[in-house]
């Protein structure tokens, strides 16, 4: 996660909009709250404390900001998951993003811990054949 102003501005204008769409705000309600809190017709207009006055607006009117938390593997794949990290620090302390960026390529899944047991198993083969071309 970057902390730049850029990458900041993009999550609170992201942010703001997500509320927006949570707490049902049609288009006209919306822009007249930009303008009663913080004085601009578009959210893309606001400054960083323009952000700050419309996200803690839109708390007070009961929106609540969620997280997103990686997901634990099933319990029947748990002792692959286990296996495919395991192998991962044998090969030099490889972080889970190495086996994430497998599981893009081999399948097109985002995360190693989203494939199925029959591709687990095949990134499972493809750590061990690295870790004997490297050994």
């Amino acid at each position: 996660m970057n902390n730049t102003a850029p990458d900041i501005r993009k999550r609170e204008l992201a942010q703001i909009h997500v509320a927006k769409t949570q707490l049902c705000l049609d288009d006209e309600t919306y822009r007249a709250m930009l303008w009663t809190v913080a004085r601009v017709k578009s959210a893309a207009d606001l400054d960083w404390t323009g952000r700050k006055q419309v996200l803690d607006h839109l708390k007070a009117k009961g929106w609540k900001k969620t997280t997103k938390s990686r997901p634990a593997p099933a319990k029947s794949k748990a002792h692959l998951v286990a296996k495919v990290r395991a192998l991962l620090i044998d090969a030099g302390n490889r972080p889970d993003t190495y086996a994430d960026g497998m599981a893009r390529r081999m399948f097109s899944v985002e995360r190693f811990e989203w494939c199925d047991s029959r591709q687990l198993v095949k990134i499972i083969a493809a750590l061990v054949i690295d870790s004997k071309r490297n050994s």
